[in-house]
């Protein structure tokens, strides 16, 4: 099985003999490969993310330790899979780790296939929050694009109601409600109401509670 080209793995670990084994590696196996000395080094560089990939941290390095950088990422919203590797783990260390959603702790030396293994475990976890990600953002622009109308009326779709009963709550006549019925399916691309709701869902956009789904004054009956 290889490795993925579109997939980047940051290895971060002082040891040199390390870096180039799994440099080496991870080449081999079809993943783009970035190494760095230290923590410290990788957060100064400030070199864009892979949208897909990982990251392999020692867990003990001078200054900042692998997992003050796990902490540091989270801080600043990179969501990267973690695999840590370490040659003086202990059980509390690597709990810590797993607390922290690291994908696996490894002791040095470790067993190459499992690495591997345990590579494209993250590597496919982070392709798969990057796929959700796009998702969102295309559902939060389809979503952007309804009016205020037409968002009055997704709310109380997704609640249940019939044509006449939106039409009664929101005072307007039915043939108006299917008018913007139509444009938000269209707009939003949906082909049912069951999709649409699967949408509000991924959008967490719950229809009693979200702010941009705020209850409109009634209209008159």
């Amino acid at each position: 099985m290889t490795g993925d080209a579109g997939a980047e793995v940051i290895v971060v670990d002082d040891d040199p003999s390390v870096q180039r084994a799994l440099n080496r590696l991870l080449s081999t196996h079809g993943f783009r490969v970035r190494s760095y000395c230290n923590a410290r080094d990788f957060l100064d560089q400030r070199a864009a993310m892979p949208a897909v990939g990982c990251l392999v941290l020692d867990v003990a390095m001078p200054g900042l330790s692998g997992l003050e950088l796990q902490r540091e990422l989270q801080q600043q919203g990179i969501r990267l899979p973690v695999v840590f590797i370490t040659g003086h783990g202990t059980v509390p260390m690597g709990v810590q780790a797993m607390k922290h959603g690291a994908v696996d702790f490894l002791q040095k030396p470790f067993d190459s296939r499992a690495l591997l293994d345990i590579v494209r475990k993250a590597v496919e976890s982070s392709r798969e929050q990057s796929s959700q990600t796009l998702e969102c953002q295309e559902l939060e622009s389809r979503f952007l694009s309804l009016s205020e109308r037409e968002r009055e009326v997704y709310k109380l779709l997704i609640q249940g109601l019939l044509n006449k009963q939106i039409g009664a709550e929101l005072g307007i006549v039915e043939k108006t409600v299917k008018v913007h019925r139509a444009r938000v399916m269209e707009k939003m691309q949906a082909h049912s109401l069951a999709e649409l709701i699967r949408m509000a869902e991924t959008l967490r956009l719950p229809p009693c509670s979200s702010p941009i789904f705020s209850s409109p004054k009634p209209g008159p009956s």
